[in-house]
């Protein structure tokens, strides 16, 4: 078995074999590369720029994906750095990178924890730990439970003690979502302690009032009688409006504090600070003041669910959760493992549900092991926890200004969106403005602070999971090329690098994943960030991952066929399309690749491009060219024109040309099951090319095509 698998990493060489050398007389269309001086459009080094990623495992998965049969074999698919993914945060959990560390409730292990920066045992493992204070909030992806949900508390850090700004700048709020238009007229808040004093209760008008990735579409309207100061605590039941209002989101907006201490004490200024509250129903209140909540559905779909502005990270001892899926790499085994190919890597903090200190603590402790820091992502997926932009902002620079104080010269960066196309607008603020990262931006900017945000990074999961069509292919290089431009627009400066830190077909596991369609994806996802002023890419994810059922098929996330103990028994699509990539077009460990314009009029009856092109000048003398043919059907035949637009002088290779071929023919993939396999399955095929008057080179169907070689006579 393992002789077949390095069988299949291998390439085949041959002269002017069948598959490249064009049939006599048949027309061929050009690609033009324009080497123009000038005209370059990027310049990255593949060792800093195209990586790939390591993200959650259970216990026993990470026992058995660091083995040197596995970390060998997730490296040979050719990517060179990694980023560390961070999925508690995404679960609404604390993070401890470490169990050596204090509390500060010692006596009690319980509070808010911070890392211990010493060196003692390797860490091996990370741990989730359940936040009681989420309380009712369900604004997370599938949250860890834990043995006490207390009442939902807002974060500390979000208040004029951190901030240094007024509560009113960093209003923290409630969104209660009853599934459906119900009638409204009263509300009742069970507050705990810190309460607010001022507040309003608000409805919606519209649509989508939580969806920030597409954009809510409406209003929040205040009720008649739902301003409310002088708020005194307690459980608290009183009418909105005298005529009903149906809307199925309403929302209570708080902008005062009690500032009176939790059931935790005075002994914490965090306790003392923010809001919480243990219950909240909306219903109605009839003429004689009996208050009727909205029934709550038993059914899933139905249930009503609150989301939140943030969450308290308080914790104890026991919320620990050591056997459930959600647990990392510890960073003495990520590091010392080899999976970071003795390059940096990019590393997560927690912030939403984390402390200054503690990740001032985790960089200190890496700095100390001597491990290498590429750049630090600084929280996880912001837009899909609902965290408006000033409050990311404000957490973000508390949290810079302590990292900084360990290493002045560490790169921070975020805000790792989800994977979206668009920009996400959130509800408008004072001045009417709407887009998240303009308004993270204008928050930096206004604070003085722009120059704490090294690099931009955003997560890119382009297709919906369950609506892939083949065509869908045509649509990847304008996606990730708009969504570059999205953020330039936004704001982000144009000395502030755009990396994508996570990346994949889809944010769910969907059948094409492990088609020929993926790898064709894949070499177009990257050639078009690059294309589109990138810098940094990292596809996900490195390690194995076992098959799965999905709507269209069985598939795996993975370049690897495995099964649920990680077990490799093949490649997949992305396996090959990774060897095109870090193998045949790019070359690491060499230094700074130049990328030019390249184009090619190759079009389907609608207009569609059916070919791409991605041209780069190697350290090594060689321009390599990555044709991307999608059309199904067809192979096509193609020659090569590299332009002087300035001398008006043309060239074409010369001497002989080295051309890589992955494509279906290589690779069809069987979908049976749990036994889906690939039949064949690869490896690509490489060929030399000789010089010869008009040469051509056949691409065909469905496949990626690497040509390689020098060029002579123009300036380079």
């Amino acid at each position: 078995m393992t002789r077949r698998i390095l069988a299949a990493a291998a390439f085949a060489f041959s002269v002017c074999a069948r598959l490249v050398c064009a049939q006599a007389g048949a027309p061929a269309a050009t690609v033009h590369v324009d080497l123009t001086p000038g005209h370059v459009i990027n310049s990255f080094d593949p060792d800093t720029a195209l990586g790939s990623s390591i993200d959650v495992l259970s216990h026993t998965g990470i026992d058995q994906v660091y083995t040197p049969h596995i970390i060998q074999e997730s490296l040979s698919a050719g990517w060179g750095p990694i980023s560390y993914r961070n999925n508690t945060e995404l679960r609404m959990a604390a993070w401890h990178w470490t169990e050596n560390g204090t509390w500060s409730d010692e006596p009690h292990k319980s509070g808010y924890f911070t890392g211990s920066p010493e060196q003692k045992e390797p860490l091996r493992y990370i741990l989730p730990y359940a936040l009681p204070h989420r309380g009712f909030s369900t604004s997370g992806d599938r949250p860890i439970e834990g043995p006490t949900l207390t009442y939902w508390k807002s974060n500390p850090y979000l208040t004029s003690k951190f901030t240094r700004e007024s509560d009113a700048l960093h209003p923290q709020w409630v969104v209660v979502d009853l599934k459906s238009e119900q009638s409204v007229n009263a509300i009742r808040i069970a507050w705990a302690s810190p309460y607010a004093e001022t507040y309003s209760v608000e409805y919606w008008v519209g649509r989508d009032a939580l969806d920030f990735d597409r954009g809510p579409q409406g209003e929040w309207r205040t009720f008649p009688a739902g301003a409310l100061q002088d708020g005194s605590g307690g459980t608290v039941t009183f009418k909105l409006a005298d005529a009903a209002v149906s809307a199925q989101y309403f929302r209570i907006w708080m902008t005062e504090s009690s500032n009176t201490c939790d059931e935790h004490g005075d002994g914490d200024v965090r306790n003392c600070v923010g809001y919480a509250i243990k219950a909240i129903e909306v219903g109605d209140m009839d003429e004689h003041n009996e208050f009727t909540a909205v029934p709550k559905d038993s059914s899933e779909r139905q249930r009503i669910s609150y989301c939140t502005s943030s969450i308290d990270p308080w914790h104890s001892a026991d919320d620990v959760n050591a056997t459930g899926p959600s647990q990392h790499s510890g960073f003495d085994l990520f590091f010392t493992s080899g999976l970071t190919n003795n390059l940096p890597a990019m590393i997560p903090v927690t912030l939403l549900y984390g402390t200054p200190d503690d990740a001032a603590a985790e960089i200190a402790y890496i700095k100390r092991r001597g491990y290498p820091i590429a750049g630090i992502e600084l929280g996880e997926e912001p837009d899909g926890k609902h965290a408006l932009p000033e409050d990311y902002g404000a957490l973000y620079l508390q949290w810079a200004e302590v990292i900084h104080k360990v290493d002045p010269k560490l790169k921070l960066g975020g805000p790792v969106f989800e994977g979206v196309n668009e920009d996400i607008t959130v509800w408008p603020d004072s001045q009417g403005r709407r887009s998240w990262m303009g308004r993270f931006v204008a928050y930096l900017k206004a604070h003085r602070r722009i120059s704490d945000l090294s690099f931009v990074s955003f997560e890119h999961y382009p297709f919906e999971p369950c609506t892939i069509t083949w065509k869908s292919l045509y649509q990847e290089p304008q996606l990730m090329k708009h969504i570059l431009q999205v953020w330039r627009a936004d704001g982000v400066p144009k000395e502030v690098p755009l990396m994508v830190t996570e990346d994949h077909l889809a944010p769910a596991l969907t059948g094409p994943m492990s088609t020929i369609f993926a790898a064709l994806w894949l070499a177009d996802n990257v050639g078009s960030f690059f294309e589109g002023g990138g810098a940094a890419f990292y596809h996900s994810p490195i390690q194995p991952e076992p098959l799965r059922d999905t709507c269209l098929g069985w598939a795996t996330w993975s370049n690897f066929v495995a099964d649920s103990e990680y077990h490799i028994s093949g490649y997949t699509s992305l396996y090959f399309a990774a060897h095109m990539i870090n193998n045949e077009w790019v070359q690491h460990r060499a230094g700074v690749h130049r990328m030019v314009p390249s184009s090619i009029a190759i079009n389907d009856s609608k207009g569609n491009p059916l070919v791409t092109s991605y041209a780069v000048h190697r350290p090594d003398g060689q321009w390599a060219v990555m044709l991307v043919n999608r059309d199904e059907d067809s192979p096509h035949i193609v020659r090569v024109v590299f332009d002087d637009s300035m001398t008006r002088r043309k060239a074409s290779f010369s001497g002989p040309v080295t051309v890589g071929t992955f494509g279906s023919e290589q690779y069809v993939w069987k979908n049976d099951g749990a036994n889906s396999h690939a039949d064949p399955d690869g490896p690509p095929v490489s060929e030399i090319v000789p010089e010869t008057q008009g040469r051509s080179f056949t691409l065909p169907k469905a496949s990626i095509t690497v040509l390689r070689g020098h060029v002579e006579g123009l300036s380079q």
